[in-house]
């Protein structure tokens, strides 16, 4: 579900057509039109929106989408807003990933209250979070070798962001010293911090998985590559059931590829077990899919069952924040116990059981 809303269309568009008309002079008699909200997202405020004008006698038009760097309500307790616009513009310019092109990052406030990023729309589909593909939505639709079709491409498109050069690229700067000395140490502190911040009370399952964690820290001896950090194929406007962009970079960060892999596993299994929905024919399994990724990279996962752990607790953390976010807007009552009895809750539960 959205951001609630938070503006006022017509002055929004006519903001929009201020700010335009000054990055494209040349552009004349320039209108915004379509403005809508898409549904799906609560960390950022996402606007589409269509930028019409005149130029050399012809009538352009550009389908654009804003994202809005949070302030109302913050899902995560330090939002890296320039950082992933950073890394999306380099990702785009650098290399042959499908990200979405960023036009414009605009850092100052003024026009629409908050920095925010213009990037082209891609068209194409996304599959769903709530309900979630495996339940309802055009996947359901789909044929078993579309769908396998789809979950390769997704799995290929993350061991390239895997094979990436860090250092060539200059993506040093997501690193997060201030959190651990490197990997998942980061990871760990950062998590611990999450804990604190999020005003969700105890939350006794998460600090237990946050205890085995540190306990049973595996050492980390690859080298040290990009991670999307929410790598899910809910993630990918595909076409074709082909991957166009990958979406939201607000988790990246550096560390192991298993990081990654276990969270776009972990999601999978959240989205059917988690729903107690079995999983539609045609997804590969978790074994063929780690076999294939472990084929791209040209080495082994290793501890990839440790770093499930932490893809639960990171969701279980998250799902508990967005609990209270959603009593603070009034749709839950004050009191709720969502954060501990959610989708996200439950299967760290009983993955706790499982692996701990």
């Amino acid at each position: 579900m959205p951001v609630p809303d938070q503006r006022d269309p017509g002055l929004t568009c006519s903001l929009l057509q201020g700010w335009l008309r000054e990055r494209l002079p040349q552009a004349h008699d320039l209108i915004v039109t379509g403005l809508r909200t898409p549904s799906g997202g609560f960390s950022g405020e996402t606007l589409l929106f269509d930028a019409e004008w005149d130029e050399r006698g012809n009538r352009e038009r550009l389908p654009l989408v804003v994202r809005v760097a949070p302030t109302a309500y913050q899902l995560f307790p330090e939002p890296r807003f320039a950082d992933q616009c950073r890394v999306m513009r380099i990702l785009a310019a650098e290399t042959s990933l499908p990200v979405p092109a960023v036009r414009w990052f605009e850092a100052d406030p003024e026009p629409l209250g908050a920095s925010f990023v213009v990037m082209d729309q891609v068209a194409g589909q996304v599959p769903g979070d709530v309900p979630t593909y495996h339940q309802d939505g055009w996947l359901v639709e789909a044929s078993p070798a579309d769908r396998a079709r789809l979950w390769w491409g997704a799995v290929d498109a993350l061991a390239q962001v895997h094979r990436l050069d860090v250092d060539a690229l200059g993506l040093g700067f997501v690193d997060r010293p201030e959190f651990g000395r490197t990997g998942v140490d980061q990871q760990l502190g950062y998590y611990e911090r999450f804990l604190e911040w999020a005003g969700a009370g105890e939350l006794a399952d998460a600090r237990r998985a946050l205890a085995w964690l540190r306990a049973n820290r595996p050492d980390e001896t690859g080298p040290l590559r990009l991670l999307w950090g929410d790598a899910r194929i809910g993630n990918v406007i595909f076409r074709d059931f082909e991957p166009r962009a990958l979406l939201d970079w607000e988790m990246v960060t550096l560390g192991q590829p298993e990081v990654d892999l276990a969270w776009f596993l972990y999601f999978d299994r959240h989205h059917s077990e988690g729903y107690e929905t079995p999983r539609l024919a045609g997804f590969p399994s978790r074994e063929e899919t780690v076999a294939r990724y472990e084929r791209l990279l040209g080495r082994p996962m290793r501890d990839l069952a440790y770093y499930e752990v932490l893809a639960a607790l990171r969701f279980a953390v998250i799902m508990a924040r967005l609990g209270v976010l959603f009593m603070q807007v009034g749709w839950m009552p004050l009191g709720s116990d969502y954060p501990t009895t959610n989708t996200a809750a439950r299967l760290l539960r009983v993955i706790l059981e499982q692996r701990c």
